[in-house]
């Protein structure tokens, strides 16, 4: 997941104007999101209980628009989510990695 994360990073940096100039950056930003997104299906409880701020059902229902509405995608969104959600999920996710590193 912080894979996903960083490489959206990767793709933007932090640019509004890069992120809507290409349909390409526009849809492997999407792409990520949504391996992010499946990714994190997939923690435990128990992990996911780490980080209780984060939207966790929010996020599931954000792969679920990605996956079945993918030609409907509001590219408005998608960039409100990278620009305002993503920081956030991935401060929390570098955090959670942390912490099993440590156990």
């Amino acid at each position: 997941m912080p894979e996903c994360a960083g490489r959206i990073d990767e793709y933007v940096d932090g640019d509004e104007t890069r992120f809507r100039a290409s349909r390409l950056v526009q849809d492997a930003v999407v792409r990520n999101l949504q391996t992010l997104a499946e990714s994190s299906q997939r923690l435990t409880d128990a992990i996911k209980a780490s980080e209780p701020d984060v939207p966790w059902r929010a996020i599931s229902g954000f792969r679920n628009i990605l996956v079945h509405d993918y030609l409907a995608i509001d590219v408005d969104a998608v960039w409100l989510v990278v620009d305002q959600e993503l920081p956030r999920l991935h401060a929390a996710l570098q955090r959670m990695a942390t912490r099993l590193q440590v156990e």
